[in-house]
């Protein structure tokens, strides 16, 4: 197998040609994420059977190509834990992937450790051992060594082999489906959450009456567009606690302002009078044109639903473990939650994760029947495979 590093545009275009033709490729990426505004890439690698390239994006001057490629329904691209990929296609493309693999996922439904890291997948699966001394590289320093650009590589030089032995394990046992639904479902998630407003990303901001929450709102917009035209992280312009502390004292003076500690920061000092400004425009704005509060699911969750839902995830754990699979996977506090709210207000319309898809199939049937009352259970055997017995008592 070949392999090597591209710094010349051409050379891309031929590995691009290659990887449409195979039909198939691994994919990564190594990139600095708190140096600018987004995630900056410093490195693609890329294997198929025959080639395994690691690609310059400070040299190569267009990356659409394989963007392209992405995006298109013709190619596989099979990555391990690939939510960066996926958003940096969508931020350089604006377009989703389409034909998309991870066998991070595909594992999670083979065994109950979910996510695992690259190397202990590479030896579950394999018997392999794949190196991570590299994980503090600079990636977007030059040059590269030899030592770094070999390291790159071998995050792609297992993939395809990990893949065609879950593949063939899924297929086996009718879990394929499940796979291929469950990756279509990670990209349409981190769609969602590329729309999400800056705002919403902030811990606490839905506890804040409307006024504050208006602060609140407007100082994330400010922050973004200075964060983009500064190309700097967001939380260096202005952390989140800072945003929340200034919504809630909302100061008219800069002196007020200073009042937190950390706003004498120089980073955060010099752009005090900015804020204020801000904060005056929400400060003017009449009560119909404020913001209405928007409550959280744990907020709106009463005690008797955290109780009934504590009991449904005995039953999922059990459940999950007589599979093999993970549970954090299938589903969580939140799906259990949501689950007991629709049955107990018999919403037969309401879009329930765990009663949907593969999801239904693995555990869908048993949390109704508990929530019923058909279902009764008791501690297994000490030699049981799983630590609970589930019985049909209807």
């Amino acid at each position: 197998m070949q392999s090597s590093i591209i710094t010349y545009q051409e050379d891309f275009l031929d590995l691009c040609n290659h990887i449409r033709e195979s039909g198939l490729v691994a994919f990564d990426t190594e990139f600095v994420s708190d140096a600018g505004y987004r995630s900056e890439l410093g490195l693609l690698q890329f294997a198929t059977r025959e080639r395994c390239v690691a690609v310059d994006p400070l040299e190569v001057t267009s990356l659409a190509a394989w963007w392209d490629i992405m995006a298109d329904s013709d190619t596989t691209v099979v990555v391990h834990g690939g939510q960066a990929e996926i958003r940096f296609c969508l931020q350089l493309s604006g377009r989703a992937p389409q034909k998309l693999v991870d066998v991070q996922l595909a594992e999670g439904l083979r065994g109950r450790s979910y996510p695992l890291s690259y190397s202990s997948l590479v030896e579950r699966v394999l018997g392999k051992k794949a190196v991570s001394n590299q994980t503090r590289t600079d990636w977007l320093r030059r040059p590269l060594s030899h030592e770094q650009i070999e390291y790159a590589l071998e995050d792609v030089s297992f993939v395809l082999d990990i893949w065609e032995t879950q593949r063939k394990w899924l297929d086996r046992h009718g879990r394929l489906s499940w796979a291929l639904a469950e990756f279509d479902r990670m990209i349409s998630e981190i769609q969602a959450e590329e729309r999400v407003e800056p705002w919403e990303r902030i811990a606490g901001i839905h506890r804040l009456p409307r006024r504050e929450l208006a602060v609140a709102q407007r100082l994330a917009q400010w922050r973004e567009e200075e964060a983009a035209f500064r190309n700097r992280p967001p939380r260096r312009i202005l952390r989140d606690d800072l945003v929340i502390d200034l919504a809630k004292r909302r100061p008219k003076t800069v002196q007020q302002a200073l009042a937190t500690r950390d706003l004498n920061r120089p980073e955060y000092r010099k752009r005090i009078d900015d804020m204020l400004v801000v904060i005056e425009e929400v400060n003017r704005l009449p009560d119909d044109k404020l913001p209405k509060r928007i409550r959280t699911r744990r907020e709106e969750a009463s005690s008797d639903e955290q109780v009934i839902s504590k009991l449904l995830g005995l039953a999922l754990a059990n459940r999950c473990a007589e599979l093999e699979i993970a549970q954090n996977l299938v589903g969580n506090n939140r799906d259990l939650t949501e689950l007991v709210r629709a049955v107990r207000a018999k919403d037969e319309e309401a879009d329930t994760n765990l009663l949907t898809g593969w999801r239904a199939e693995v555990c869908g049937d048993l949390l109704l029947k508990v929530l019923e009352g058909r279902i009764r259970f008791r501690v297994s055997a000490d030699n049981a495979s799983t630590p609970l017995v589930f019985e049909d008592c209807s």
